[in-house]
């Protein structure tokens, strides 16, 4: 696990490269963090070639390490393209083959999922890709268990991201799996991005602006984010929007891709792993501040979200002990 800047993350940048998914993983695994006291990452980026044509011939990157680099590697990041009926270049699916065989930790943003596949190290494993490409995908590789309509999959030692915009997403999961919320909290707001999407909301919005001013929801999640450590239902949420529960649930449907008990349920695991973090040890506090309950709901909760006990949260997140 990430202490320090003692895990690498490697990039690999191939032809044809998207230039954003690059500055994605750049902006959240290679910059400096002074507001942190530490850097989270040493981060390398490598190609094939000495010079790489971006996409559309946008730019040429160039002064970048070989594809040695991959071989150190604690987390590789494949590369992704708009071209996915394009060969990956052998010397790139040999490198992704052997950083898996290794133990290496492979991210995949938008199209990466099909150099994974075509590398053979997806089939059985859960993956996602953009929804324009997912007939394509499933007609290509079958033994990969996509999952359309989906932000992100994490899939333990491998996860893949569906578009551009949802890197961000995914790379901020990585940052707060192996860093924990508060960290993950403090990137996102230098990104100026929301912290925490979760993977399974959907890739596009039906109504993504909302048809009628009234019915932006963010009053309410204001009105709850103050509130989580009072016994709210999703009831509560509605006649706080002065809708139905039905309406409710549609119009978080359409503008955040969730449900409100979901929603309401992630930003109270975000609140708790935060006050863990912090160094409260008291798990009953926790549950009551965070508005999960019971040490018990905690314990259950966390789990699921974290795959972490609290005890186990805390010792990798907390601060150090005396």
């Amino acid at each position: 696990m990430p202490q320090g800047s003692s895990h690498h993350v490697v990039v690999i940048v191939d032809d044809n490269s998207n230039p954003f998914e690059l500055g994605c993983a750049t902006e959240i695994f290679g910059l400096r963090r002074p507001e942190l006291g530490r850097d989270l990452y040493d981060f390398t980026l490598c190609a094939a070639q000495p010079t790489t044509r971006m996409r559309d011939g946008f730019f040429t990157l160039g002064a970048v390490a070989g594809l040695e680099a991959a071989e150190a590697a604690d987390t590789l990041i494949v590369p992704n393209r708009p071209d996915v009926e394009v060969p990956r270049p052998a010397a790139v699916l040999d490198a992704v083959r052997r950083a898996h065989r290794r133990g290496a930790r492979l991210v995949g943003f938008c199209s990466g999922a099909f150099t994974m596949a075509e590398a053979g190290v997806l089939d059985g494993r859960r993956a996602t890709a953009h929804w324009q490409w997912a007939d394509a995908f499933r007609a290509r590789y079958p033994a990969v268990r996509l999952e359309p309509d989906v932000l992100f999959v994490d899939d333990g030692d491998i996860l893949t991201a569906a578009g551009s915009a949802a890197a961000l997403d995914l790379g901020l999961h990585v940052v707060r799996r192996d860093h924990g919320a508060e960290v993950a909290n403090s990137v996102s707001r230098r990104l100026v991005f929301p912290g925490h999407r979760d993977g399974g909301q959907r890739q596009f919005l039906e109504r993504p602006v909302p048809d009628l001013r009234d019915e932006s929801l963010g009053p309410v999640l204001a009105w709850a984010l103050a509130r989580l450590d009072t016994p709210l239902t999703v009831s509560d949420l509605a006649a706080e929007a002065a809708v139905s529960p039905a309406t409710l649930h549609r119009r978080f449907r359409a503008q955040l891709g969730t449900t409100p008990l979901a929603w309401l349920t992630g930003e109270r695991v975000a609140l708790a792993c935060r006050l863990i973090e912090r160094g409260e040890s008291r798990l009953d506090l926790v549950a009551r501040r965070s508005g999960l309950g019971t040490a018990a709901n905690l314990r259950a909760v966390l789990r699921r979200a974290t795959g972490l006990s609290p005890t186990s949260y805390r010792r990798r997140f907390g601060p150090p002990t005396a």
